[in-house]
């Protein structure tokens, strides 16, 4: 007898394979440094504590650099960056929302004040930094036929 599979299972199976693929390529040493990095500014002034918003951090650069991996495609048949954006920006801006609540949560900001605003401005940064680098690593991988 036969065992039938669908076709979401299938496409589901080629997803969870072609994401650990391109995370083999990303090092937990670079996503903390780069963490650092861009919320350096807020440490100094003491709003954030590192060690309390690293975690989360790590899993947004993640996550972002998975979705920019997953629409590096239309970047590898000739659509630019800006486009594809456009495709991915509900997701990108969810992203972009989900880390600037979890390091307010977590960094003890009360006041809405432009420390906020700047911090919602490093947040998106953040999140498109790690959208593009996975955009490009993705676009290399579907060049070199690996994907």
């Amino acid at each position: 007898m036969n065992v039938i599979t669908t076709f979401a299972a299938k496409q589901k199976e080629k997803q969870v394979i072609y994401e650990r693929k391109m995370l083999r390529e990303l090092s937990l040493e670079i996503l903390k440094k780069q963490v650092e990095q861009t919320f350096s500014d807020f440490y100094k002034l003491g709003v954030v504590a590192i060690s309390a918003i690293e975690d989360g951090c790590v899993d947004v650069a993640v996550e972002s650099y998975l979705l920019g991996a997953s629409y590096s495609r239309f970047g590898y048949f000739g659509e630019p960056l800006e486009k594809v954006k456009l495709r991915c920006i509900t997701e990108e801006k969810y992203l972009i929302n989900t880390l600037y609540d979890y390091v307010i949560y977590w960094g003890n900001v009360d006041d809405f004040s432009l420390m906020n605003e700047s911090m919602y401005y490093t947040c998106e940064h953040f999140v498109s930094y790690w959208f593009n680098e996975g955009f490009y690593k993705g676009e290399k991988r579907y060049r070199m036929k690996l994907h």
